[in-house]
């Protein structure tokens, strides 16, 4: 849990933890990024807004924990090995993409990315959590030992090209198509 290093008051309740983080969670489902609230999370919760606010700095790093939790989108964020890593980045790449341009999704990853800005535990919690640079890296060795990719190409910087270009695309609000996780799969590997 994403705990703010300068916390005042009453210990968490872990009840109150699990309530505030389902209600999230159902709230999010149902209305969307844009439209969460924390105000309308304290109520579905049945606690006080200043109760949120004691234990997470803002909605993004309330919504960062429910990922880390596995209450919101439980498809995850792993490529599948199939033995084709082109297709399997590919179809990664396409999932992701999907994620962000969701309603809201957009919106989400930058309120993500502002709480891991302004909090350093937020940003660390996100990337051991989800782990995408490590997900990617495991895929790489695997093909790797499959001699699907050369063993002296840099597998951290890969996943970072990766990762950077979907910040990047959610940031700059940059449409995607069909094509566009295919012309970033051979960007990076090369065609």
């Amino acid at each position: 849990m994403l705990v703010s290093e300068h916390r005042r008051g009453p210990v968490r309740s872990e009840a109150a933890r699990v309530a505030i983080l389902e209600a999230t969670a159902r709230l999010f489902q149902t209305r969307g990024y844009d439209q969460l609230t924390m105000e309308g999370i304290a109520a579905e919760a049945h606690v006080g807004k200043q109760t949120i606010y004691r234990w997470w700095p803002s909605k993004g790093a309330l919504v960062a924990d429910c990922l880390l939790e596995g209450l919101l989108f439980r498809e995850g964020f792993s490529p599948a090995d199939t033995g084709d890593l082109r297709a399997d980045l590919i179809a990664w790449l396409r999932g992701i993409l999907a994620f962000v341009d969701r309603e809201g999704g957009v919106s989400m990853v930058h309120s993500l990315i502002a709480a891991a800005g302004d909090h350093p535990s937020v940003g660390l919690r996100l990337s051991e959590g989800l782990g995408a640079n490590q997900l990617l890296r495991a895929r790489f060795e695997s093909a790797v030992a499959a001699g699907q990719l050369s063993p002296d190409r840099p597998l951290d910087e890969l996943g970072d090209a990766f990762v950077g270009a979907v910040v990047l695309r959610a940031l700059s609000r940059t449409p995607t198509d069909a094509g566009t996780a295919v012309r970033l799969v051979d960007a990076v590997l090369g065609a």
